[in-house]
């Protein structure tokens, strides 16, 4: 009835008419209930209302009158007086008018209302053009504060530094008011699920976890149809049919689980079931039999690969065409339309048990955090979503490490095989080079010898290593300046038919900067398809994803020859910071950091170690993300960085270490990071205004 009555009032709004569609069926049923005897209800008394007296008790308690005055002007009502306990106690001088208003402001408090609104309605477009202005004044601000750290007046640099705090105040403040909870995309989520379940003739129950999470309102409207079509694809190709599910062993009710959380200044949406899982076989034969790759390719392709191939453009499971499958819109649209907002997505399914898709996305659009690169004169800014690390190759390492494989450059990057491209040979084959004052495109020929083009300045060789897909790949540019918070804005038409370029940015000096679109680069270069198509594949790519106890790990020496291992996932940055820089904040050593203070804890000390950094006078510090929480953890010396580190349950009780393992042969600690956190003063880590919860 709810849907025939929404379909009438859409064609009122069309054309004026309620449209030509009978419904014959609802309006027999609703003839027919309403014609069917009613079951009166027993009658219940009426509760006494005598809500007056309540004011007259409030006025006793606060002792601006008697009870005996009370009494009297409850009887004068009883007696036929029209007017209410209140006015018939200032008509007899027992309290004032003024004391009466306070007494309903207390009965209002005490039920927990309030007598005037407490929010109200903004137009969106208003929200924006805020936005956009709060955008202009972080580019300003950030003009500011480097012209700040070049000028000698400290009245100025104190000046500027208390316009960046209010200026993250305000920003942080404009950005509230455009948040939104996911729960209002998935509150129609649950009508979706029932009515795809009755039509594939399955038993479906959706659980939500994180409707309050919240995120920007571009953001909410761009993953709404990425969202649906996850949901629909769950319920259809994922659960099993009831029948299917008994066989199995499982209930006949299958589950469906969105869940939503913020992590690391990003927003994480799960689309969980636990259905029939996709069987890698059948994804390379459907994948076979549309030639979206070639027998060979697939013989060599892990498990993983080949369920990834789901995202492949055309590519579809579905045996028919029918309203739910099969319709043309593959997975392919639904990661295109993440990845335009920046986000990523990921799959993991186990086949007879069920598949997870992750959803990683900014919390909004307009203000993200950036690395900065420099090329000739121009400068680019790739957004810090797609950054896994940097790698800077020095001397003979700069001359030996980059390797030709089938004509395409490597980096033997902890015994993986890395595929390189290069910043100014992408920009001159985009055709962009001359556009652009400073990019020259040039690249220094090959050597004869077999030796591959290198990029940089003399011997250094630096190498961004990004994320593109589910795929890693290294882009060589000429120099790495530093992190941003960067305003987006758009292309300007004569730049928009660039696919290497998301967007345009203002740097604190007046400049503009280009944005870097990170999949453009890896289409552009065909650093990933090529590498798979030539057979450039390590052994046993899949192997760790399959051990959950296997991490990648930041190796470091405290304490003289202590080692200790810090997951590498969070961390950040490595600084070296001069011992001189070290401030105290209350009883917390903390240092400036991006503008902001960066508590600063020594894991000798968490340890109960003797520090060896005392003499030195550079303090190397590795910069974490704890949850909402940077930190910055002094070490005496940074070690390497492994992958396949196996965590073993704990063998130690100290506090600060999580379990020992043996890396690289010798007994590594790994330290407990959120034991770490609770060392730092809170009140500073509360004030300190993070980058990332900034965007």
């Amino acid at each position: 009835m709810v849907d025939a009555v929404r379909a009438m009032l859409a064609s009122v709004e069309a054309d004026g008419t309620d449209g030509e569609t009978e419904y014959t069926a609802i309006i027999d049923l609703l003839t027919e209930l309403n014609a069917a005897p009613s079951v009166e209800p027993e009658e219940e008394p009426e509760p006494e209302e005598e809500p007056e007296p309540r004011i007259g008790e409030a006025l006793v308690e606060a002792g601006r009158t008697s009870p005996q005055d009370v009494d009297e002007a409850v009887a004068r009502q009883a007696g036929g007086d029209p007017r209410r306990v209140g006015e018939i106690l200032v008509e007899q001088g027992s309290v004032k008018p003024g004391e009466v208003l306070e007494a309903l402001q207390t009965q209002a408090e005490r039920s927990g209302s309030a007598i005037s609104e407490s929010s109200i309605r903004v137009d969106v477009e208003l929200l924006d053009k805020l936005m956009n202005l709060v955008g202009e004044l972080v580019l300003a601000r950030n003009q500011i504060l480097q012209h700040a750290t070049t000028n000698s007046d400290t009245g100025f640099s104190a000046t500027a530094q208390r316009l960046n705090l209010v200026t993250t105040e305000l920003q942080e403040g404009v950005m509230k008011t455009r948040m939104q909870p996911i729960g209002n995309v998935w509150n129609k989520f649950p009508r979706v699920v029932r009515d795809l379940a009755q039509a594939c003739n399955k038993r479906v129950r959706l659980d939500m976890e994180g409707r309050e999470t919240e995120l920007d309102k571009t953001v909410l409207e761009a993953i709404k149809d990425p969202l649906t079509h996850l949901v629909r694809n769950s319920v259809d190709h994922g659960i099993e049919a009831p029948e299917v599910r008994e066989a199995a062993g499982k209930p006949a009710e299958g589950v469906l689980l969105l869940r939503a959380y913020h992590e690391s200044g990003m927003v994480n949406i799960e689309i969980t079931d636990d259905g029939a899982g996709i069987d890698p076989e059948k994804v390379k034969a459907k994948a076979l039999e549309r030639g979206l790759v070639t027998a060979e390719h697939a013989a060599r392709m892990s498990d993983r690969e080949l369920v990834n191939l789901i995202f492949s453009p055309g590519f579809s499971t579905a045996e028919k065409v029918t309203n739910v499958s099969g319709r043309g819109v593959g997975m392919d649209v639904v990661r295109t339309n993440i990845e335009k907002i920046g986000g990523t997505l990921d799959i993991q399914s186990t086949p007879g048990a069920g598949t997870t898709l992750k959803i990683k996305i900014p919390l909004t659009l307009a203000i993200i955090p950036a690395l900065i690169l420099a090329s000739g004169e121009a400068r680019y800014a790739i957004p810090q979503v797609s950054l896994l690390e940097l790698v800077r190759l020095e001397g003979e390492q700069a001359r030996t490490g980059v390797e030709l494989i089938h004509g395409s450059p490597v980096y033997r990057l902890r015994g993986k095989l890395l595929p390189l491209a290069y910043l100014g040979e992408v920009l001159e084959e985009a055709g962009v080079e001359s556009a652009i004052p400073g990019i020259t495109g040039e690249q220094p020929p090959d050597a004869g010898d077999g030796s591959p083009p290198s990029e940089g300045v003399g011997n250094v060789v630096n190498i961004v290593v990004l994320q593109a897909d589910t795929q890693q790949f290294g882009l060589v540019v000429e120099g790495i300046e530093d992190t941003a918070e960067i305003v987006v804005k758009p292309l300007g038409k004569q730049l928009k038919h660039v696919p290497v370029f998301a967007g345009a940015t203002i740097m604190g000096d007046g400049r503009v900067a280009l944005i870097l679109d990170v999949m453009g680069i890896a289409q552009r270069s065909k650093v990933l398809t090529e590498l798979h198509d030539k057979g450039i594949t390590t052994e046993q790519s899949g192997a760790e994803e399959s051990r959950r106890n296997v991490q990648s790990m930041l190796l470091a020496e405290v304490g003289g020859d202590r080692r200790v291992a810090i997951p590498l996932s969070a961390v950040a940055r490595l600084e070296q910071f001069p011992r001189s820089d070290l401030e105290w904040a209350g009883e917390q050593l903390v240092v400036q950091y991006t503008g902001q203070l960066l508590p600063i804890v020594s894991v000798a000390d968490v340890l109960r170690l003797p520090d060896g950094s005392v003499d030195e006078e550079q303090l190397e510090v590795v910069v974490v993300w704890v949850g909402d929480c940077q930190i910055g953890l002094q070490v005496e010396r940074i070690v390497d960085i492994v992958d396949d580190v196996e965590m073993t349950k704990s063998t130690s009780g100290h506090h600060g270490i999580v379990c020992s393992t043996v890396v690289q042969g010798r007994v590594t600690d790994v330290v407990d990071l959120r034991a770490l956190v609770a060392q730092v003063d809170q009140a500073v880590l509360n004030d300190s205004r993070l980058e990332e919860a900034r965007i």
